[in-house]
């Protein structure tokens, strides 16, 4: 898989509607472009026609502002040059060079008005070349020109010259009026977009949101109802959106079925596994009664038949306590309620741990306890059967020496239980699956007298029967299991 490119790693994904839009004005940009360069370079040869039209008109009459009758003086200047004839525009320019120098040379411009100095125009104008094309030339403070340079009859050369700012002008208008069009144009056409995207993507916001809502529900255990559904109108398959929403409902139906037939297997293998072990709780009475009954009479029997009995028996209790942990977590995944009252956590753990200590003399056993005893709500023989798992979890999975420390304080609302100890730790592919059932460690951590794998999924099942949690940590040399219960209404908050 190819990594993804240095400047886009961490970019923040865009919606369809901003694609869907960037994608509208990015398509109509270079379309307007196109329109206005077009437009401007037609309006720039229009205008420099009618402008070479007018100069070529212009120079048809500078002649006439030279008098060529009479013989020229010095500098090949005759009498009537300097003089304009009627038709000409205000700027126009007449020049006349005569052996390779200008002549004479003028600017015409509105009466009472100074006329410009021309004097420096010589080198411009001697470079035109005289084969009477326009061209354009910069004249410095006259500005731009189009020139037109004709060889007269006696050899000398007239320079005729219209002045293009009138031109020039007009097309920075017009390109400035097209530039500011387009803006005002591509900002129309993204609002506008963006509303007709909006309208035509809300039946897909819609099966976006009906999938959302789906998705958010917990469909994992119990019975579940996907009363989510994409409505009729959002899901008519003449539309790509509504092809989408009828494969949405379509899915959603099928996972419905599939989660009832999946609940009602649930629920057979519940009702199974609690009256197979309601009904096995009879014969092993009877057979532990029977070893019981065995055993007292152990004197007059051989010590084989007294070892097996006393198997018997051993194997029976062990049993015994398997089945009532199967019959338990029957009722509590049928959501059979449980005692709700004050219990005094303290004085729930004290007492578990005086117990464990009894059970497991060469572990370390330490409390760490508030001034104040701590209430919570909940049932107090469950809440002492989560005690005594987990305090018999810590002893079995750890050498004998282990520090293993309980505490309980209160924290806000919730009363905390911890367990700590400084044993080897669980292991790690292990630890996602501590709370499942007939979940069993390796032999770093396996009971020295087998395990049922039962204890901490009836720990998850009661507490959270009883609206609380249980979270573990686990680390070579500390391991720590975390519960959280709510407080009983005592009128105080605390904080730990």
């Amino acid at each position: 898989m190819s990594e993804p490119a240095p400047g886009r790693r961490g970019a923040r994904p865009r919606s369809l509607r901003t694609r869907l839009v960037a994608a509208m004005v990015a398509l109509l940009v270079p379309a307007l472009l196109i329109v206005g360069v077009t437009a401007e370079i037609t309006l720039n040869k229009v205008l420099y026609d009618r402008v070479d039209a007018q100069l070529r008109a212009a120079a048809n009459r500078a002649p006439r502002s030279f008098d060529l009758s009479s013989p020229p003086g010095p500098g090949c200047v005759r009498p009537r040059d300097r003089e304009f004839p009627p038709g000409q525009v205000i700027g126009t320019l007449a020049a006349r060079i005569c052996h390779g120098t200008v002549a004479a040379a003028d600017v015409l411009v509105e009466d009472g008005q100074p006329r410009p100095d021309v004097g420096h125009l010589g080198a411009t104008l001697l470079a035109l070349p005289a084969d009477g094309a326009p061209r354009s030339r910069d004249l410095g403070e006259l500005g731009e020109y189009r020139l037109v340079a004709r060889t007269m009859p006696d050899g000398a050369i007239l320079v005729t010259g219209l002045p293009l700012a009138d031109t020039r002008e007009t097309l920075y208008l017009v390109a400035a009026v097209v530039a500011g069009v387009t803006v005002i144009a591509l900002g129309a056409v993204a609002y506008i977009g963006v509303v007709i995207i909006g309208r035509a993507l809300r039946p897909l916001s819609r099966v976006a949101a009906t999938a959302t809502r789906a998705s958010r529900m917990r469909l994992d255990r119990g019975e579940v109802e996907l009363p989510q559904r994409v409505a009729e109108d959002d899901a008519d398959e003449r539309t790509e959106v509504g092809q989408v929403g009828a494969a949405l409902n379509l899915m959603l139906d099928h996972v419905g079925n599939a989660l009832e037939v999946r609940h009602a297997s649930e629920t057979q293998v519940r009702q199974f596994v609690a009256d197979a072990s309601h009904e096995l709780r009879t014969p092993l009475a009877a057979i532990r009664g029977y070893a019981e009954l065995g055993g007292r009479a152990g004197r007059s029997l051989p010590p084989e038949v007294a070892h097996m009995l006393s198997r018997v028996e051993s194997e029976a209790r062990r049993m015994t306590g398997l089945v009532d942990d199967m019959l338990l977590l029957a009722r509590l995944d049928a959501g059979r309620p449980l005692a709700h009252e004050a219990v005094d956590l303290s004085m729930l753990t004290v007492n578990a741990v005086g117990d464990a200590h009894a059970a497991g003399p060469r572990h370390d056993w330490r409390l760490e306890m508030p001034e104040d005893p701590v209430t919570v709500l909940g049932d107090p023989a469950r809440l002492q059967q989560v005690l005594t798992n987990l305090l018999a979890n810590a002893r079995a999975h750890t050498p004998e020496g282990t520090r293993v420390t309980v505490g309980v304080a209160a924290r806000g609302r919730q009363a905390v239980l911890r367990v700590a100890d400084t044993g080897p730790g669980i292991p790690a592919d292990l630890l996602p699956h501590i709370f499942e059932r007939f979940a069993r460690a390796d032999g770093s951590r396996s009971r020295a007298a087998g395990g049922t794998g039962l204890g901490l999924a009836i720990v998850h099942a009661v507490l959270t029967a009883q609206g609380g949690s249980v979270a573990v940590e686990s680390a070579p040399g500390r391991t720590r299991f975390t519960v959280l219960l709510p407080l009983a209404d005592t009128g105080r908050e605390t904080d730990a």
